[in-house]
């Protein structure tokens, strides 16, 4: 074991705890994004699943680790530990995800995912909460951003293996998710050997001409108001397994399903960073605004497509926006609050982004059935301006 821990010895300064974190969610992503892009497929087109029962599934999902993620968050400033709580939340969802090749109903794909994200439940706050303590703030944009860029980059290289596969056989769904186990197995044991705990800073330096730290804990009026504002966002936001049902129903044959998806990762990768850094600069509200807003047209976008190449589009704008929406608040919420309360109030902000995709899910999914894909996603479109404009009238308030 100590030779071991010397191996990662280059991880021993504060920075590396970032890449080290960023490596265990490449490795988690690759094992994720072997099943997520072919999972609806497989739920529809396999087990028969219907629209809304899809939507029911990929809700719960969602909402399912909402209250876990306040409870670790808060548990973990409490006892001054994040990695304990990455690590079971790791395992958890690593040994689960490849039971998926034993599913043979659509109650048994909801068991698994609902214990899959039971663990990333356990781990989102404590993990980002580590990201922060391990970066500056001045380049806590750039860091998150890191992080989430090779996040993406092991989505990236699942999605190609799902492509190889249905490629070579179009019926290899449960061989994807058996061997998803394998990256998933490696990201435990780097996150146990190379992540080190820190010892929380007593205060945060202000970030200047961004946001003004409050000292009295997690639930700061900023920090309120950006609840309010990110969960009306978030309610006008639906699963990725729409997008990818509404790019086969523009006539995207099943086997290149996984490109588009790789489209979009690569798209997350490449901006993740910029954006990030971007927001370490020009401010972190500008920038988020910025990606709610393109959220709404990308909706309306996919409302109006006719031919496959539309959705072929409108997945490389999906990565631009989600490299803003995912990486922009989390630095936002760990500035706006103070070190010995970031567990808690990280928490707070994964559990208001959880909850939401439960009825949003359920309610899209429902008017997909009734009144048809497009007028759904015109109407979730309009709700995600309506969003995006709410947000950028508050933002100023964010600096008070």
């Amino acid at each position: 074991m100590k030779r071991l821990n010397g191996g990662c010895g280059f991880m021993r300064k504060k920075r590396n705890n970032v890449i080290a974190l960023g490596w265990v969610s490449f490795l988690t992503d690759i094992s994720s994004e072997m099943i997520l892009p072919i999972l609806p497929l497989f739920l529809a087109n396999v087990l028969g699943t219907s629209k809304a029962f899809i939507g029911l599934i990929e809700g719960v999902a969602e909402s399912s680790s909402s209250l876990l993620k306040i409870g670790s968050g808060w548990y973990s400033d409490r006892v001054r530990r994040r990695k304990s709580f990455a690590l079971i939340g790791y395992c958890v969802s690593n040994m689960v995800k490849p039971l998926l090749a034993l599913a043979n109903t659509a109650g048994h794909v909801l068991i698994i995912r609902f214990v899959d994200r039971m663990g990333k439940g356990l781990r989102t706050a404590p993990r980002d909460a580590l990201i922060a303590e391990s970066s500056e703030q001045n380049s806590r944009g750039k860091a998150f951003g890191i992080h989430r860029m090779m996040d993406t980059v092991g989505a990236v290289v699942g999605a190609s293996i799902a492509f190889l596969f249905l490629s070579i056989a179009s019926d290899s769904y449960r061989t994807i998710f058996l061997l998803s186990g394998i990256p998933g197995s490696i990201a435990v044991l780097v996150l146990s050997l190379c992540v080190r705990e820190k010892r929380k800073k007593e205060h945060d330096e202000g970030l200047h001409g961004s946001v003004h730290v409050q000292p009295h804990g997690a639930a700061t009026q900023q920090f309120k108001l950006f609840l309010v504002c990110i969960s009306i966002f978030t309610f006008s936001s639906v699963s990725y397994a729409f997008f990818i049902l509404r790019a086969n129903e523009l006539g995207l044959a099943e086997k290149f399903i996984p490109l588009v998806y790789l489209l979009y990762t690569i798209m997350y990768a490449l901006f993740a960073v910029p954006v990030g850094s971007l927001s370490d600069k020009m401010g972190r509200t500008a920038v988020l605004g910025t990606g709610m807003f393109l959220h709404g047209l990308f909706l309306l976008g996919f409302s109006l497509a006719d031919h496959a190449l539309h959705a072929l589009i409108l997945f490389a704008v999906y990565g631009i926006v989600v490299a803003i929406t995912e990486t922009i608040p989390r630095a936002l919420v760990s500035d706006l609050v103070v070190a010995d309360r970031r567990g808690t109030a990280l928490g707070m902000y994964h559990t208001a982004v959880g909850i939401a995709p439960l009825p949003a899910n359920l309610l899209f999914g429902f008017a997909w059935s009734r009144v048809g894909s497009q007028i759904a996603f015109s109407l979730w479109g309009v709700l995600s301006l309506t969003a995006s404009f709410f947000f950028v009238i508050n933002r100023r308030k964010f600096q008070e």
